[in-house]
């Protein structure tokens, strides 16, 4: 072999090592420090960003607000905000605006769950063209449970029934 080709498999070898160690660093550091759970509904709370977000929800939600209000049935009984009732993020509120709410794990979810049964994309709730709001389950490891019945296909969801994911349980109220 030439010593050309010989340093050029030492540098490759030493890179992959390094990315070995950090990659390790890494997963040892999210064991120990775990994820970051932020509770939506609090911000809500604090004052300016607060007043900063919801301007930018009213100009991005116009759209889809305008697909849904020819049905009528949105506004009459229909639930306005999703509840967590039961686990680590008790309390917390979500209002419908006519978005798809995304609930799992990952740091880029609407409902950051902390919970060792959620997967990281788990499922997600979105409105239909006629006003209802369906629970969709993502593939998930454990399942999602709609009123004690595991979810196999999107199923529109009645007000007050009990979306269960691992330890959280999710309702949209009015």
């Amino acid at each position: 072999m030439s010593e050309l080709t010989l340093t050029v498999m030492r540098l490759g070898f030493l890179a992959v090592l390094w990315l070995f160690v950090i990659v390790a660093v890494q997963v040892i550091r999210s064991d120990l420090f775990g994820t970051r759970v932020t509770q939506r509904g609090s911000r809500r709370d604090g004052g300016r960003p607060q007043q900063q977000a919801p301007r930018q929800a009213r100009q991005a939600t116009p759209p889809p607000q305008r697909q849904q209000s020819g049905g009528g049935r949105q506004r009459r009984g229909a639930p306005t905000k999703l509840v967590v009732s039961e686990g680590s993020l008790t309390g917390t509120t979500v209002a419908l605006q006519g978005q798809t709410i995304t609930l799992g794990r990952a740091h880029d979810s609407t409902i950051v769950l902390d919970d060792d049964y959620a997967s990281s994309r788990h499922a997600r709730i979105y409105p239909d063209r006629d006003g209802q709001w369906i629970v969709e389950d993502l593939g998930s490891t454990n399942g999602t449970y709609l009123d004690r019945t595991r979810l196999t296909t999107p199923t529109p969801i009645p007000p007050g029934a009990p979306i269960r994911i691992g330890k959280t349980v999710i309702e949209l109220r009015k």
